[in-house]
């Protein structure tokens, strides 16, 4: 029997066929699969792209039964991909919306203000918010509470009226000012232009969960926290201490509206009606007031009309320095064209018309 050529040489000798390097089989395997995977894409239509774009093919063209997502885990998986578009700018409170106190608040005006605002972390600044020092978190708040007010338990025991929970709420100095407690912790700082998603990785590392947005002149543009990016991915979340009522926007019974200016513009434009049409400044803002800021050019003040889109002006009836809180939207009111003097003349036919009057002196003939 001649011999094998693939294992012997022409001397007879047998030898051994040299081994294929493993990276070459996973060289000639992964040039397989993508070859499978151009020819699903051929098949399915789709175009050679990455994966995040033939993710969001799917997204977009397929229904939940082809590709086994829920709808919920669908708009979810969009959002996630939206995010890395996403700025801090698109995201944040604006300035005018942050509640924060000064560094020197006594404990016992901080614990009302946390009842009140119903937060969990406030913006702590030592003579204006543009000179933030920190941020408190109401557990730290508690926790300090806590600590200072506790009591020794026997001597609890030998009390005629033992101290619930052996805590004496009394020992504490409700006037001692906030740096004084030593409960101040530190925040992040971020541009403007900084993508949210890379700002909830920062969030993740960092284990700091509040957020300045810094303009490029170091004043304060606004806050993000951890909830506002999570919100992002998953939809609004509200708890026990969120207000499920909207800004409000109601029909007067002279045909004005009244409007909270935090109102979107979109409620506005459905309530009033197409003649109320912002035009290409509705795509840059989100609120009745941010509309009426953007027309302005500035913050406009109390008692300011400011002429609206189409026949209508808004008036400002309630505002601050730092924000618009309650408008007036009304049809303008058209000035009466001026009557020209007429005088009356009798016509041939024995009705009276009118004619313009005439600038000649009495008793001359015109011409």
């Amino acid at each position: 029997m001649p011999p094998d050529p693939a294992t012997s040489d022409k001397t007879g000798e047998l030898r051994r066929e040299p081994e294929t390097p493993a990276h070459e089989v996973s060289t000639s395997q992964a040039s397989g699969d993508n070859w499978l995977a151009r020819a699903i894409r051929t098949l399915l239509g789709w175009r050679s792209g990455s994966l995040r774009a033939d993710l969001e093919a799917v997204l977009d063209a397929s229904t939940p039964d082809e590709t086994g997502f829920s709808p919920a885990e669908r708009a979810m998986l969009r959002n996630i991909l939206d995010l890395r578009e996403r700025r801090i700018a698109d995201v944040m409170v604006q300035r005018a919306d942050i509640i924060a106190v000064k560094q020197d608040i006594p404990l016992g005006d901080l614990m009302k203000l946390f009842e009140s605002a119903a937060l969990s972390r406030l913006v702590v600044y030592r003579e204006t918010l543009d000179d933030p020092e920190g941020m408190v978190h109401i557990r730290d708040l508690l926790a300090y509470i806590t600590s200072r007010s506790q009591v020794d338990p026997e001597a609890n025991t030998r009390r005629k009226r033992p101290l619930p929970a052996n805590l004496d709420l009394r020992s504490i100095n409700l006037s001692m000012p906030l740096d004084h407690a030593g409960i101040v912790r530190k925040l992040l700082y971020v541009p403007p232009s900084m993508s949210a998603i890379d700002l909830l990785a920062k969030m993740q590392v960092t284990r700091v969960h509040l957020a300045l947005v810094v303009d490029e002149y170091g004043s304060i543009d606004g806050l993000v926290s951890i909830e506002d990016l999570v919100e992002q991915i998953v939809g609004r979340i509200d708890d026990e201490h969120d207000d499920d009522t909207q800004p409000s926007i109601a029909k007067q019974p002279d045909n004005s509206f009244i409007a909270d200016a935090r109102a979107p513009i979109d409620h506005v434009i459905a309530l009033i009606g197409p003649r109320f049409n912002p035009g290409d400044i509705a795509s840059t803002v989100d609120t009745i007031g941010g509309y009426l800021v953007a027309t302005a050019g500035r913050l406009p003040a109390r008692g300011e009309i400011i002429s609206g889109p189409g026949p209508f002006e808004i008036e400002v009836l309630e505002a601050d320095p730092q924000r618009l809180r309650r408008l007036r939207i009304s049809q303008r009111k058209e000035l009466p064209e001026p009557r020209a003097k007429r005088r009356r003349t009798q016509a041939t036919d024995g009705t009276n018309t009118e004619a313009p009057a005439s600038d000649t002196p009495p008793g001359e003939r015109e011409t």
